[in-house]
């Protein structure tokens, strides 16, 4: 009978939507990241007379939900190099596991020579620029900073799409918009450490105001030439008791609804 016949085969067709076809047709699933999960905000580094510093708060946020509220966003390498990520962060993990290979290999060669921030910060970069070229990228913003030795201050930022570039300060995420005009007007290059400390404080402050994936817990790691120190982390101050903040606008007849903002 007609239902009786076996159906025909198309092989090319078949081939087509399994193997080429993205996808719902693909024969494999999606192992990379689509979209950033687990994610951290600001980081900031700032140059001071003598060493560098990264500060970052200690939140890792699950979509929107403050989830994880005791992360440490940083990162040793080496004797020398210290990393600060912004970002998806199981892929700052999984950059972690890279440079702790690294540091390993660098090791076990026994040659007398430890690799520093230079060639940390351009590894990284390579393999930044590396996996956007693949179609995959790492969902980060790291910035990278060290002193080896009496060597010169290094203080790097790489993104996801492998930018690289040198500079005296930097902030990543939306501390990019918030922070760097305040960077831009207090530092200075003969910046104490304490005040550097000031600055980064004052930058992280105003980002837990106005970004709602920052937190106030924050920590700072400090790279001199000899050590590399990441802090414990500490609260930092905060106020939201000014006046119009409390204001019922909703109830107030003679204002428009847009000045609560």
């Amino acid at each position: 009978s007609f239902f009786a016949r076996p159906l025909p085969q198309f092989p090319y067709r078949d081939r087509l939507f399994v193997a080429d076809m993205p996808g719902q047709y693909s024969a494999d699933p999606k192992q990379h990241t689509l979209s950033p999960i687990v994610t951290g905000a600001t980081v900031i580094g700032i140059k001071y007379n003598g060493g560098v510093l990264i500060a970052c708060d200690t939140l890792a946020c699950y979509g929107g939900q403050k989830r994880y509220k005791d992360v440490c966003r940083m990162k040793q390498a080496g004797e020398f190099t210290l990393l600060g990520a912004s970002g998806e962060f199981s892929d700052f993990q999984y950059v972690s596991k890279m440079l702790d290979e690294t540091a390993n290999e660098d090791f076990l060669h026994e040659d007398g020579y430890s690799m520093g921030p230079h060639e940390y910060s351009s590894y990284i970069g390579r393999v930044m620029y590396n996996r956007r070229s693949k179609m995959n990228p790492l969902y980060n913003q790291f910035v990278i900073v060290g002193k080896k030795k009496d060597g010169p201050t290094q203080l790097c930022f790489v993104d996801h799409q492998g930018t690289f570039f040198n500079e005296d300060f930097v902030a990543t995420g939306f501390g990019a918009h918030l922070a760097v005009p305040l960077l831009r007007n207090d530092w200075k290059a003969d910046i104490s450490l304490e005040d550097a400390k000031q600055l980064a404080v004052k930058c992280l402050q105003l980002c837990f105001y106005r970004d709602c994936r920052a937190f106030n817990q924050i920590q700072i790691g400090t790279c001199d030439g000899e050590n590399v120190t990441i802090g414990e982390p500490f609260a930092i101050d905060h106020f939201w008791g000014h006046k119009l903040w409390l204001e019922k606008r909703l109830e107030i007849a003679t204002r428009a609804i847009a000045d609560t903002w």
